[in-house]
């Protein structure tokens, strides 16, 4: 058992996995390495022993349990994580920039001090743990950036190898990242989609195992510890309002599966925090869906941004990503480069905190809703800031010379 974790047993109430279209519904068997439904080609997602959960997971039980994600041990996949002690990132009650939107409860969840910097940190933990248990020995994944830096790190920590494909352009410190780690990195010209199709060619071929967003059902329990974090950080309710920068969207899809967890083990009531999707303008296909009530996305052409994340023409969890936002009576906002770099400035001159682009456009949303009066003074809003900015440097060094 890992040292940064409890000496006991951990409580796993995992029993199978499920297909989330109504017309589907399909089952697996999460004793074997799953990807995609095989019936219906949906990402599929893991489903628990709620009432045996209820059980042992409480607010008083959790007060005596390591401080990582795995400490919501009922709800997630593996009696033996793969950690860097990923998790419980603070929660920051940014008053001087609440103060300029005329917010009196803006909170900041700082994903930044995740390992490897990001909230990625947070999947791959779980989908790495779950790899190693089921027997793989070659985990494969196209990237934007931040998940390739948390998958080479997770992989080197349970002794993988790792594959990584990602963007010509991406950022150089999370080139260097990857390979510090061991990983073998393909530089592809092209966008995430392009690396995409190279890695579930190549992994058909030589063997590899997809851990990219959705392909496979854990990415996103790691995900989902984000809301249960919130559960306990407000003291067993939930914030009014979740600003999420949205690329793949399995944060917000993880969100999500964490409030009906909580909800089917009756620990909070129907109650749902609106959930805000923040996009780029130069990628923004949620946004567009969301504009025309559409169940699901088309693929955006010539994505462009410089928040790498956000640069992901057509998420795979399209639909579940806008299932959240519609039944939480949320909303899709995309904002500009200009607008999400001048954000971070703001995030770092006024709270101390040096952002990713993608946090940047989180907080940009924020003025748009605040602007329009679409959020209330008195209204709790959480912002992800998903990763820090030393990663960005190149997108830093062009915003401050302006």
């Amino acid at each position: 058992m890992d040292d940064l974790l409890d000496s006991r047993p951990m409580l796993s109430t995992l029993t199978h996995l499920e297909c989330p279209r109504p017309a589907c519904r399909t089952t697996l068997d999460p004793s074997r390495p799953q990807n995609l439904c095989p019936a219906c080609r949906s990402p599929v997602l893991a489903r628990y022993d709620l009432a045996k959960a209820r059980a042992t997971f409480n607010m008083e039980s959790l007060k005596a349990r390591t401080a990582s994600m795995w400490r919501y041990e009922e709800v997630l996949p593996s009696a033996d994580p793969v950690t860097l002690g990923e998790g419980m990132t603070p929660l920051l009650h940014t008053t001087r920039l609440g103060e300029t939107l005329g917010l009196a409860k803006l909170y900041i969840k700082d994903e930044g001090q995740n390992p490897t910097n990001s909230f990625k940190a947070r999947g791959l933990s779980a989908a790495v743990t779950m790899a190693r248990a089921l027997g793989v020995r070659t985990i494969a994944l196209p990237t934007a950036g931040n998940a390739g830096g948390a998958a080479a790190a997770y992989a080197a920590r349970a002794g993988l190898q790792c594959i990584v494909a990602m963007p010509s352009d991406t950022p150089a410190a999370i080139v260097l990242e990857c390979r510090a780690f061991g990983a073998e990195v393909y530089l592809i010209d092209g966008l995430i989609s392009d690396c995409g199709v190279f890695i579930a060619e190549q992994a058909l071929r030589h063997g590899w195992f997809e851990v990219s967003t959705l392909k496979e059902p854990y990415r996103i329990e790691g995900k989902k510890t984000m809301g249960y974090e919130l559960w306990e950080e407000f003291g067993g309710i939930l914030p009014d309002v979740i600003v999420y920068p949205t690329g793949g969207g399995v944060g917000l899809i993880g969100m999500w599966k964490a409030f009906e967890e909580l909800e089917a083990m009756s620990l909070i009531d129907d109650r749902r925090p609106r959930m805000i999707a923040a996009q780029a303008e130069g990628c923004a296909p949620i946004v567009r869906a969301f504009q025309q009530h559409a169940p699901a996305s088309e693929r955006w052409e010539h994505a462009a941004t410089v928040a790498a994340g956000l640069r992901v023409p057509k998420p795979l969890g399209d639909f579940l990503i806008l299932q959240g936002i519609y039944e939480s009576r949320g909303e899709a906002i995309a904002v500009t480069d200009e607008e999400l770099m001048q954000a971070c400035r703001e995030m770092a001159r006024l709270e101390g905190i040096f952002a990713a682009p993608e946090g940047g456009a989180g907080l940009a949303a924020i003025q748009r809703l605040a602007a329009e009066g679409k959020v209330r003074r008195d209204e709790s809003i959480v912002l992800f800031n998903t990763g820090g900015g030393y990663k960005y440097l190149e997108a830093w060094q062009a915003a401050l010379t302006e």
